[in-house]
């Protein structure tokens, strides 16, 4: 007598190929392939931010504009000029295809900044420089020597995808006496005005403001 096998078991279905209530294991982003070894990932595509532009900028003008001696001076300095910055590279690029376009061509340097305000660049500052936008700077200048102005653009930032972004500018635009006394240099309207004055027109149109002046 022949021993009775038992019948062959039966698969639960699958999904995705595994067993179905079993773990699959960890999924890599699929990736599209743009030609021979080039795959790029599917779904959207980050967009980059405007850090490097900020910090460039920013670097800048504490450069040009540098506070009294001591680390508080500097800190305080250093924030409003931040928070000018932060506020101008949000108007000037509203938008995440704004800011890709500026990721791919690059923001134009500190070169005609630098011959305007006579301020001589060390030669290992050259990689920085590199992020500086003018317009950004200029914007940001106005700012700085005047706070109404800076409110109000702060106020239009609403109306731009950066409307979280910038945060609150407390510092920039109600200075209180320790940051004018940190800043005396980075909001001398006059110190500023060659600055300023170079994209001024262009920030009256985004602001709908009448020539945008400082004080």
């Amino acid at each position: 007598m022949m021993p009775v096998m038992p019948p062959p078991s039966k698969k639960r279905p699958t999904l995705g190929g595994h067993e179905r209530g079993s773990a699959a294991p960890h999924r890599t982003a699929r990736t599209t392939g743009t030609g021979p070894g080039e795959h790029l990932p599917e779904g959207p595509i980050p967009v980059p931010d405007l850090s490097p532009v900020i910090a460039s900028c920013t670097r800048w003008l504490l450069n040009a504009y540098p506070p009294p001696a001591g680390a508080f001076s500097r800190a305080l300095a250093e924030s409003q000029a931040r928070q000018a910055t932060a506020l101008a590279a949000a108007l000037r690029y509203p938008t995440p295809m704004d800011v890709q376009l500026l990721d791919l061509l690059g923001p134009g340097g500190a070169d005609r900044l630098d011959r305007l305000t006579g301020h001589d660049p060390r030669p290992d500052d050259a990689a920085w420089r590199t992020w500086v936008d003018e317009t950004v700077v200029s914007w940001a200048a106005c700012f700085l020597a005047d706070p109404a102005l800076a409110s109000h653009a702060h106020q239009t930032l609403a109306t731009t995808e950066h409307h979280t972004g910038a945060g609150a500018l407390r510092r920039l635009t109600e200075p209180g006496i320790r940051d004018t006394e940190a800043a005396v240099l980075l909001r001398h309207p006059d110190l500023l005005e060659p600055v300023a004055a170079l994209h001024r027109s262009r920030l009256g149109e985004r602001l709908n403001v009448e020539g945008a002046p400082t004080a």
